[in-house]
């Protein structure tokens, strides 16, 4: 394991923390897409099918655990314990448009045709645009809080560190995972507007609203 994948997959971890803290803290899910925190957990459940049959290491299992017991426990505050903060009325977009391109292109690209490989290809991708609805939700209602876009900033970092992650393993050990690289390349790039407004107006104690994000 190279620093690159270390450092992603805590930044990764903290976005998680924070998300799950504020929640918690606040006793509120307002501003905070449900929509994509069940992508989120779609994305790892997906993923993890290997977690009883294929062990690699114990830093990988126990990640696999967490980032999935994290991503429900996050689903069923906002879903169940906070639901009467839950702001369904701007969590509105259509995941349907993200769900079914997602699966066409996880039939179409692929590295074996079985139902494993079917759902893992289909959780790369689909993590790749899972963010989505949270942005939109924050276009639609025109700001949001600073805890918010601290969780979406460990999130992009998280994927941009990835990209340096695979770019070292290409030079150093020969590996190339074309499918992973594209959905990274596609999720960092959603995050580039955010990652510019988040270090010239948030750091500065500035709140993201619907102008500087627009």
């Amino acid at each position: 394991m190279n620093i690159f994948r270390l450092a992603g997959d805590v930044s990764h971890l903290v976005a998680i923390i924070i998300l799950l803290l504020k929640i918690w803290r606040s006793k509120s899910c307002a501003g905070i897409s449900g929509k994509s925190q069940v992508l989120f957990a779609l994305v790892f459940t997906t993923r993890y099918l290997d977690l009883f049959t294929v062990y690699i290491s114990s830093y990988n299992t126990v990640m696999k655990v967490v980032f999935l017991a994290l991503s429900y426990a996050t689903v069923y505050l906002i879903y169940m314990r906070f639901r009467n903060t839950y702001d369904s009325e701007n969590d509105t977009f259509r995941v349907e448009f993200l769900l079914v391109p997602v699966i066409g292109l996880s039939f179409l690209e692929n590295y074996s045709f079985t139902p494993v490989e079917i759902l893992w290809t289909f959780s790369i991708f689909l993590e790749a645009v899972a963010i989505m609805p949270q942005l939109f939700m924050i276009t639609k209602t025109g700001e949001a809080e600073s805890i918010t876009t601290h969780y979406l900033f460990c999130l992009g970092l998280y994927r941009a560190l990835y990209l340096f992650n695979w770019i070292w393993r290409y030079y150093f050990e020969g590996f190339f995972d074309m499918i992973a690289i594209v959905a990274g390349v596609v999720q960092t790039v959603l995050y580039c507007d955010f990652f510019y407004l988040y270090v010239t107006k948030v750091l500065k104690g500035k709140k993201l609203s619907l102008l500087w994000f627009l």
